[in-house]
């Protein structure tokens, strides 16, 4: 095939894929020692079954399903309504805050809105984002062009970082001027710390000066324990006028083999609105029924009390896995509102070095900080995602190996 039929793009990112590179890792890993159990600590999948009241709601919509005067084939792009007006009065509605059915999109995934969002945009924009953050805002924008250059520190050339460390108590500041497209990420993967209101009420306020649009991933939000804190960027005045906001069933509510999630672009951005409108209507024949069934019990009464109780069931990981560090003299933060432990390494180790050596003397696996930007270096990422007793096995094998 002629290489100038392919997109140079790709050949500017990462050989491979972060969590690609350390499933592989820990293949090597078993097939040398078939004899150890590896414990997971590492990708944020969830371990928790779906609760009741949403596999009764799948088993009514598959009956459904299996009739004629019930049975549904394709479904509205955009979500069918009951879906819609669930969300918007669930997670909006309920924290005072106005959003319409029609402003929300139901899609499988927010790792997919994240990244096809950028389609509506030039590859002229400049982009911002946090360090240390999520991969695929940075790799869906090199793959777009929209990156520059990778430099010989791990950045690219035209990509604005944000920087979101110890130092700054998490708490990034304003990009340049010249940037176009602002991702937040709160609460923050990987480091578990939340944006506080002033933080959001600036940025907010510099977006709309700057004439910058506010991607705001929220798939985290459900595990936030402070109601004083946000949960909506919307709930910021003048956010409806530059600010995106993404939300995923993966971790609220373990779908993350199920897939759905929405996106929600306020009228007050009625342009941006109807583009992605189109572009899902051109690119994406929806969710399934069935799975929208689903996802519509999470906000039934019965679908709020369990979900909640896995949520805390994996807080209550977190707060073992941060208190466990914390006794063997450890250095941590996150944890407390977000299912994310974000551990300073002692100076001088390297994350991914780190990496191997936990995997090699504890059969823990984690996820090396240099993984999400350069600004990682120097730090590890555990997940509260386990099973409770491996959990606290994991840590006593740290415990272990750091005495």
């Amino acid at each position: 095939m002629d290489s100038e039929m392919l997109n140079r793009h790709y050949s500017l990112l990462p050989e491979t894929y972060l969590f690609s590179r350390i499933a592989q890792k820990i293949a090597a890993y078993r097939e040398r020692h078939p004899e150890r159990e590896v414990i997971r600590l590492g990708i944020g999948d969830v371990t928790r079954p779906l609760v009741p009241a949403v596999i009764e709601a799948m088993h009514r919509a598959v009956d459904e399903m299996a009739t004629a005067d019930t049975f549904r084939g394709y479904g509205p792009e955009q979500g069918y309504d009951f879906l819609r007006e669930a969300i918007a009065a669930g997670e909006y509605a309920a924290r005072n805050i106005d959003i319409s059915p029609e402003e929300i999109f139901v899609s499988d995934g927010s790792k997919c809105d994240v990244a096809n969002i950028q389609e509506l945009f030039s590859p002229d924009c400049r982009v911002a984002i946090p360090d240390p953050v999520y991969p695929v805002y940075l790799d869906s924008n090199v793959m777009a062009g929209r990156a520059g250059e990778p430099l010989a520190d791990g950045r690219y050339s035209r990509v604005r970082y944000m920087a979101c460390g110890a130092d700054n108590g998490f708490q990034p500041e304003p990009p340049p001027p010249d940037t176009r497209l602002i991702y937040l990420c709160s609460p923050n993967n990987p480091t578990g710390t939340v944006l506080t209101r002033a933080t959001l009420e600036k940025l907010v306020a510099y977006a709309q000066e700057i004439h910058a649009v506010i991607l705001f991933d929220a798939a985290y939000a459900d595990y936030i324990r402070d109601d004083a804190l946000i949960h909506s960027i919307y709930e910021i005045p003048g956010a409806k006028k530059c600010a995106v906001e993404f939300h995923s069933f993966s971790k609220s509510a373990g779908f993350t083999g199920v897939r759905c999630a929405f996106t929600v672009i306020p009228r007050e951005m009625e342009t941006l609105r109807r583009m992605w409108l189109r572009r899902q209507t051109t690119k994406f024949n929806g969710v399934s029924y069935i799975v929208q069934r689903a996802a519509a019990a999470v906000y039934s009464p019965e679908g709020r009390r369990q979900t909640r109780a896995v949520i805390r069931s994996y807080m209550d990981n977190a707060a073992t896995i941060r208190s466990g560090l914390q006794q063997c003299g450890h250095t941590v933060f996150g944890g407390e509102h977000a299912p994310y432990i974000w551990w300073q390494l002692p100076s001088g180790i390297k994350s991914f070095d780190f990496f191997d050596r936990l995997l090699d003397k504890c059969a823990v696996v984690g996820t090396p900080g240099s993984g999400f930007g350069p600004g990682g270096e120097g730090f590890f990422r555990l997940t509260a995602f386990g099973d409770p007793g491996r959990t606290r096995e994991a840590l006593r094998r740290i415990a272990a190996m750091t005495e």
